[in-house]
């Protein structure tokens, strides 16, 4: 077709951009008056695009959508306002960071037509957190006259802004988005700092309502303010969004700003609504309720999850009810599937999705038992127990099975919901759940899912829900301390497994935990979390999202451990439990330094009552690899294992073979201790993460010195290495077409040679110098729990039944199984278990706790060398007494009994004694101040503290509770390790007598 100048389709067209052009003017006129005029300030640099949009408006009719820009940092958008709008286009990027979101709405519909226009404006401009802490260390260059405007509005506006941090927060938000604050007024600069100051002042999130002079004829507006540190990162606007559009509440305005502080993201978002749209949205209304309640659950709910998907968005449940669904699934997973391959996440969750009617009546359940404003409590839930226990037992379906296992499931949360003590579900500032529960709800479950755990049952379990991961502390006794490890789980089948068998692996970390912690007066816990970091390669995401649960777990904890007169402080805690509990934490797997100081923070300012104490392994503390704490311990029991086996350690030669390499903790130390003491000592044997070392005259001693507590193995020279000596490297490869070879060095009479082997080769011989490398004595001080098993002992025996070591000293724990223990020690290898060999460590925080409650920092500073060395001093003296009574009554059983039973049998009765001792001095306050007991009190703590006076009133005015515990375990461990039965038991049968029959 010729497409002439007279042809009429061209004259079609030419009429048509006549038309437009005309059009354009006066569309550009009615942009002018109907869009708020902050919409220019923000589109300032975007001329083009209005123009755009002022040529294509009179087409949104008959387009979905018009694109005004679409860079690779900028996507601007045109639209006619409809529901989902939004939705459809924050789908289309979710996978792209937003830094900056602006959406506006005009306030008249569109000429000629009933619906409003919508203005969609997104940057992708992330800076990263490197960029950001880089930035301010040096200086930084926002504009003078815009410091000083900005000071002068947040002074008027915001008398209590912290001014001294406000240069800081401009900084912050000028290296993020300088063109921000070139465009915006001082006063909307002011309020997104004081926003900023906000959120970081509040735990992390804030919200807060305003009402604010309207454009033109709209009247005043409100304007919402919700922030968040480290908020998830994908689909998180949306999420914001459907919380509004559910509970009808129509912005008119967003502006949404996501900054790096240098650590993690922070969002900012601002949320303007016509007055007469929600004239009930005021502080203390239920609207402002249930916005607030939606907006603070967006931390803990996914948005992926079936309970948000098929619960949330088709309105059968809010948005706090899902969550506390999901909360449900997650712990009966949890609490079954350890035991029984039958209950895996997908069954259990199964059971909970296709039953949204009785998930209704569990979570009013729980309501109706932890409301703090539900009237008629107790006779209420009594009756609502009642009637949700016989639906439960009633499930019939018609399939027999499948009824049985999901009736197992809710009778499992049931006893969930029965014996949460308290929770703080109706806290209103928290980014995850916990509940702190009566464990006596394992007596409730069927045998089958407690078998498999120890006997003993602890004295506490509570349990902690998050947006992406899941967690357990578990305490044996009231005062309890133990570390705190979180896996990270970088897919489903890992998430899956890791959640699968964490609650039996916290168990067991917790109870052995217990039988080490004999020597102190807390008694063992552990907490173990589960992160769910899948499909996130970015090492940099996954810390934000390990730190985001993290922080939410700590703050969920103290949320219900922060007490006032015996009683949970927050109001909003239903408090079934009535008592203080000191629980103690410790840095453990993935606890970052960043985190151990911000919890101890976090304690101190809410008031806890440990305060810092409630954290070890703080930079005020005792870093356990700079005094090598947990290593003198583990040296002083391979000392004493040695002169039994006719060795004398610093005298003799010997050989030692060790797992962990030299820049570790445990590993590192003891090497540092072996070469200080035993001149004369050689380590053939090194495994660590990159590789293995073997030498069979033993580590050059200098060479050795040059990387201990600096460098893993891989760094050692292996020119060092003498004949016959060779490294195998993890992290030296190479390709060889389709195969990956790994490099391997020997040392021969030639020189060095360098070979190549392949990936088959390598693990067989690394997994097998465990086994097969002769050595006097060995050490594992690192490695992965377990490598030592039923399955695998025997290797660790020649075929003649030579053992490779004639001992094992546990400086890692678990490295060997219980069962592997008992049958290494049938055939005659020494064993000393990890409860008793490195217990130190743990003996260490306990000592950085008492000077927490004691000592002020500056103090602790000053005096830390002698408040170490005493401690050293302790440590030392701990591990001889138990080393020495394992091998005395080794010796009065005549070998009947194995090392590791007398080990837990010396646990178990020091437990027994405090126990009974620390309920004693509970119920009887008044005996504790006697001037025996006094003196043992004294004779526990460091000579710094018990020899100077001046501190005698602060230990006195430490938490009762503390003083029980201190006196019962110095008793408990005195009478254990250097009690004589027979004495004892006479002063008994004595004591008794004159108390019978004294005054007769």
């Amino acid at each position: 077709m010729n497409f002439s100048t007279e042809s009429p389709m061209y004259k079609e067209v030419d009429q048509l951009i006549d038309e437009t052009q005309t059009d354009a003017k006066k569309n550009l006129a009615w942009l002018q008056q109907e869009m708020h005029p902050y919409f220019f300030i923000t589109m300032h640099e975007e001329g083009r695009a209005i123009a755009t949009l002022a040529t294509i408006m009179n087409s949104l009719g008959a387009n979905r959508r018009s694109i005004l820009a679409d860079t690779e940092k900028t996507l601007i958008l045109a639209r006619t306002s409809m529901p989902g709008s939004l939705y459809d286009t924050l789908r289309t990027i979710r996978e792209r960071d937003i830094s900056y979101a602006h959406i506006a709405h005009s306030y008249a519909p569109l000429p000629g037509r009933d619906e409003e226009l919508e203005l969609q404006r997104f940057e992708f401009d992330r800076k990263s957190h490197k960029e950001i802490a880089s930035g301010l260390k040096s200086a930084v260059h926002v504009p003078e006259d815009t410091r000083k405007e900005v000071a002068e509005v947040v002074s008027k506006r915001y008398p209590d802004f912290d001014l001294d941090n406000l240069n800081h927060l401009l900084n912050i938000l000028w290296l993020n988005n300088p063109t921000y604050v070139n465009i915006s007024p001082g006063d909307r600069i002011a309020q997104i700092l004081w926003l900023y100051q906000q959120v970081r002042d509040n735990e992390g999130i804030h919200l807060d309502v305003e009402e604010t002079e309207g454009f033109g004829s709209e009247g005043d507006e409100i304007r919402i303010m919700f922030a968040v540190s480290n908020p998830p990162q994908r689909d998180f606007l949306l999420q914001i969004m459907e919380v509004f559009t559910r509970l009808g509440i129509e912005t008119k305005r967003t502006y949404g700003l996501t900054l790096s502080n240098g650590v993690h993201p922070v969002f900012l978002g601002t949320f303007y609504v016509r007055k007469k749209d929600a004239p009930e949205l005021v502080k203390g209304t239920e609207l402002f309720k249930k916005l607030r309640s939606e907006l603070f659950n967006t931390q803990l709910l996914q948005t992926r999850s079936h309970a948000y998907q098929e619960f949330v968005t088709k309105q059968i449940m809010c948005g706090e009810d899902a969550t506390l669904v999901n909360a449900f699934i997650a712990f009966c997973h949890t609490s079954l599937a350890h035991s029984s391959d039958l209950y895996d996440l997908e069954g259990v969750e199964r059971a909970f999705h296709l039953q949204p009617e009785l998930c209704l009546q569990l979570v009013e359940l729980f309501r109706t038992r932890f409301d703090p404003k539900q009237d008629n409590r107790d006779e209420l839930y009594a009756q609502m127990l009642e009637k949700v226990v016989a639906t439960v037992e009633e499930y019939n379906t018609g399939h027999k099975r499948v009824d049985a296992y999901r009736r197992t499931i809710f009778r499992c949360c049931l006893s969930f919901i029965r014996n949460t003590l308290k929770t703080n579900f109706f806290v209103d500032k928290k980014q995850a759940l916990s509940f702190r529960l009566d464990p006596t709800y394992l007596s409730e479950l069927d045998s089958t899912f407690t078998d498999d755990l120890p006997a003993e049952r602890p004295f506490r379990v509570t349990f902690f829900f998050g947006r992406y991961g899941v967690g357990y502390h578990i305490g044996f006794s009231d005062i309890a301390r133990g570390g705190w490890r979180t896996l990270i789980a970088n897919g489903r089948d890992d998430y899956v497994t890791c959640a699968d068998s964490m609650f039996k692996e916290n168990y067991v970390l917790a109870h052995t935990q217990h039988l080490k912690n004999k020597d102190i007066y807390e008694g063992g816990s552990k907490m173990v979390s589960v992160l769910n970091a899948v499909s996130i390669n970015d090492q940099v995401l996954v810390n934000q999202r390990l730190y985001k649960l993290q922080y939410g777990f700590i703050n969920a904890f103290l949320d219900i451990y922060v007490n006032e007169n015996g009683k949970v402080k927050d109001p909003n805690v239903v408090d079934y439990y009535g008592d203080d509990e000191a629980i103690e934490l410790g840095p453990d797997e993935n606890m970052h330094d960043i985190m151990i100081e911000t919890i101890a923070t976090l304690a101190q300012k809410r008031g806890y009552i440990l305060g810092i104490g409630i954290m070890s392994g703080k930079k005020v503390g005792i870093n356990h690899k700079e005094f090598g704490v947990t290593s003198a311990g583990v040296v002083k029991f391979a000392e004493i294992t040695m002169e039994k086996l006719g060795i004398n350690y610093s005298k003799d030669a010997f050989t030692v073979k060790m797992t962990g390499g030299p820049g570790g903790d445990v590993a590192g130390n003891a090497m540092r201790l072996l070469l200080d003491h035993c001149p004369k000592a050689k380590i053939n044997l090194i495994l660590d993460g990159t590789g293995a070392f073997y030498d069979p005259d033993g580590a050059d001693r200098n060479e050795l010195r040059r990387i201990i507590l600096a460098h893993d193995i891989e760094e050692f020279n292996p020119e060092k290495l003498h004949i016959g000596g060779f490294m195998l490297y993890r992290n030296r490869r190479r390709t060889d077409g389709m195969r990956e070879l790994y490099m391997k060095v020997v040392q021969t009479k030639k020189g060095l040679e360098e070979q190549w082997i392949s990936t088959d080769e390598f693990y067989r011989e690394f997994n097998s110098l465990t086994f097969t490398v002769q050595a006097d004595i060995f050490i594992p001080g690192g490695g992965r729990p377990e490598t030592i098993d039923i399955e695998n002992w025997q290797r660790f025996f020649a075929d003649d039944g030579t053992p490779s070591a004639r001992a094992i000293i546990e400086g890692a724990n678990s490295f060997i199984t219980p069962a592997a223990r008992v049958e290494l020690q049938k055939k005659g290898v020494i064993v000393m278990r990890d409860a008793s060999a490195n217990k130190c460590g743990v003996i260490s925080s306990s000592y950085e706790i008492i000077a927490n409650l004691v000592m002020s920092t500056d103090e602790f500073i000053e005096h830390k060398n002698a408040y170490v060395a005493d401690v050293l001093g302790i440590l030392e003296r701990r591990a001889e007494d138990e080393a020495r009574l394992i091998f005395k009554r080794y010796e009065e059983a005549k070998g009947a009994k194995l090392y590791t039973e007398i080990s837990d049998g010396i646990s178990k009765e020091i437990n027994k004694h405090y126990a009974e001792l620390f309920n004693f001095f509970k119920a009887n306050p008044e005996s504790s101040k006697d001037p025996l007991f006094q003196q043992a009190i004294y004779r526990h703590l460091p000579n710094f503290l018990s020899e100077n006076k001046a501190y005698h009133d602060r230990i006195q005015q430490m938490p009762e509770k503390y003083l029980y515990a201190i006196l019962a375990v110095e008793v408990a461990t005195s009478m254990t390790y250097h009690g004589n039965k027979e004495s004892d038991f006479m002063l008994i049968a004595k004591g008794h007598l004159e108390r019978v029959y004294g005054n007769k």
